[in-house]
Order: structure tokens, then sequence, then C-alpha cells
């Protein structure tokens, strides 16, 4: 079988400036990275990247940012996130999912569904979460999973996150199997959910399938897969503006005085907008912490926050 992420063999290909975010369905198998690469590669795009990994069992919504937009990219990482997972009881890996090496295996009690729903409603709400060794995060400058390939175990801290939604879809009891629906707050591991869950249960447990939903606000939004860019004719029919995902912030027209201030660093005077895109519905007052920039033609230009009444200082500034 082909690797969908390898873009090796192929002709070298001329790049070019590409922006805005493409919301992909990572597959299966290898890392967040590269199917990043692989898009960038097909997109032919000089710049891109991923607004937060997934780990290489996982699929899923992976919003990637190309040209101007990652300068965006860290109002998606710090967004809510929803998931869909199933697990496998009595069997422990030392990567808490099906891509590791089984460590223990623990008889499985007899269990009800109840028994289950019990042990995620102890998980729902503001939580204290220990992640797993198996990630990204660093310690002391060294990331954690290589740190565990080494065999090396160390001590991490307890973060706080957010269990919004924690629902059992499946269960059964005779296979030891369930499947979960999860909504979460940002820096949630799925698999420690899961780890904590089959600990509760008493004998253990491990991710066998994971894929995210959605990366709010785009619980709605189509997804699109290497396979789709690969065969389409024009792939930047994928592309959503740059200001896509940003509707919920108040928005501002500078004129032409404005805009070159702006664009040199400067504030920028204009006029604060009732609406424009989805979702606005007031001006932005003078306490807002972010407001859409555009400039006379409604072009999208950047983020900046108010600098007094109809004045805005500038915060990111796309070169479009």
């Amino acid at each position: 079988m082909n690797d969908p992420l390898k873009p090796g063999g192929q002709p070298r290909r001329e790049k070019r400036a590409v922006h805005g975010l493409l919301l992909l369905d990572k597959p299966c198998g290898g890392s967040s990275n590269k199917a990043l690469q692989k898009a960038k590669w097909l997109l032919r795009a000089k710049k891109a990247g991923h607004t937060g990994s997934l780990d290489p069992l996982a699929t899923g919504m992976l919003p990637l940012c190309f040209g101007e937009a990652t300068k965006l990219s860290q109002y998606f990482l710090n967004a809510d996130k929803g998931y869909e997972t199933s697990l496998q009881l009595g069997v422990i890996t030392d990567s808490a999912d099906a891509d590791g090496d089984v460590i223990e295996t623990r008889p499985v009690p007899t269990l009800t569904l109840n028994d289950l729903e019990a042990a995620c409603a102890e998980l729902r709400g503001p939580i204290k979460q220990v992640p797993p060794m198996v990630s990204a995060l660093k310690v002391d400058g060294k990331r954690l999973y290589k740190l565990a390939r080494e065999g090396i175990t160390v001590e991490r801290k307890a973060r706080d996150v957010i269990i919004h939604r924690l629902e059992v879809s499946a269960f059964d009891a005779a296979l030891g199997t369930a499947s979960l629906q999860v909504d979460c707050s940002k820096g949630t591991y799925i698999r420690s959910i899961v780890t904590d869950i089959g600990e509760a249960l008493g004998c253990g447990a491990h991710v066998t399938v994971l894929r995210r939903t959605h990366v709010s606000p785009f619980q709605n939004t189509p997804m699109v897969t290497l396979e789709q860019l690969e065969n389409a004719d024009d792939p930047d029919q994928y592309l959503l503006p740059l200001d896509t995902g940003l509707e919920h912030m108040p928005a501002a027209r500078l004129s032409e005085a404005g805009l070159a201030a702006f664009r040199n660093g400067q504030p920028g005077e204009g006029q604060a907008l009732g609406h424009l895109g989805a979702g606005i519905s007031a001006p932005p007052s003078t306490e807002a912490e972010w407001v859409r920039i555009y400039d006379p033609t409604d072009q999208f230009i950047g983020l900046g926050t108010p600098n007094g009444t109809d004045c805005w200082r500038p915060k990111r500034v796309l070169q479009v």
C-alpha cells in the first residue's frame, strides 16, 4: 500500500505564496508534521504550519495554516476540541494507546454500563490531569517521548484542564471494550482520560481508536483529505479565508490613512463596524481584547486592540 503521507518520488515543483486555512482530515499513521508536509507539497506552498499535533494513531481535524495564516495559529491552539475514542480494558501499554508495547494485562472484573458511566462522571468538569510520558511536552528541555524511548520516566506536573463532555457511546462488557465522546479544553490528553478510567475500574485500559471530530469553532465545517487535495484540479478551492474562525471577534474598517499607519506598526483610525462577517452584532468597545481589522475594501489585514475611540493598535499585521 502506498503511504498517503509520502511526497517523495515526485518531480520538484516551484513553491508559491499561499494564504489561508485548511481543515485537514489527518489519516491514521504518521505524524501531524508529515501530514502537514504532504499538504504543503500538494499546494506548492512556501510556508505552512499546524495548530497542535495529533498522535500518529489519531485521525481527524488538523487545522493547517498557510502563508500569513501562520500568524494567527495561536488562536486555534487555544481552542476547545472534540474527540471520539475507543478503548480496551484489561490491557496497559507503555504509550497508553495501541501503538505502544503491552506492559501489563489484568483481569477485567464484571462491569456494567453504570460502572463505566460512574468512572466517567468523576472526570467531568475542571480536573487535574497528568500528561502521559509519551507526549511532546518538554521537561528540562527534552521531549517526554524521547525520554520514554530511552526507558526514562520522569515526574510530570498535573495540569488544569476542563472536560466539558464525557459520555459513553458504546460498551461491550464481554469484550471489555467501550467508545467515548469527549469535548474538552486545550491541552487535554485523551490517553490520560482512558488511563484514569481504566484505573478507576481496577483493570487498566488503553486507547485503540482516536478521532478528533472538531476544533472550535469548526464544529460543523467539512474536513478535507489528502486524497481530495491530490485529486483536485485546483486544490486551492479547499482553502478557507484568513479570517475564518475569528468571526466571534468584533471588527473595524480602517480609513486609507489609518491603513497606512496600521501597516507601519502605528495605531490606525477607522470605523467600528456593527457587523462584518458572521457572529458580530455590536461594534467593538474600548475594552475589546482583539478586533479584526479590515482595509477600506473589506479585505482582512490583521488583528488589533482598541487605542481609544475608532483607533486600533496593530498586533498581527498580514502582508497580503
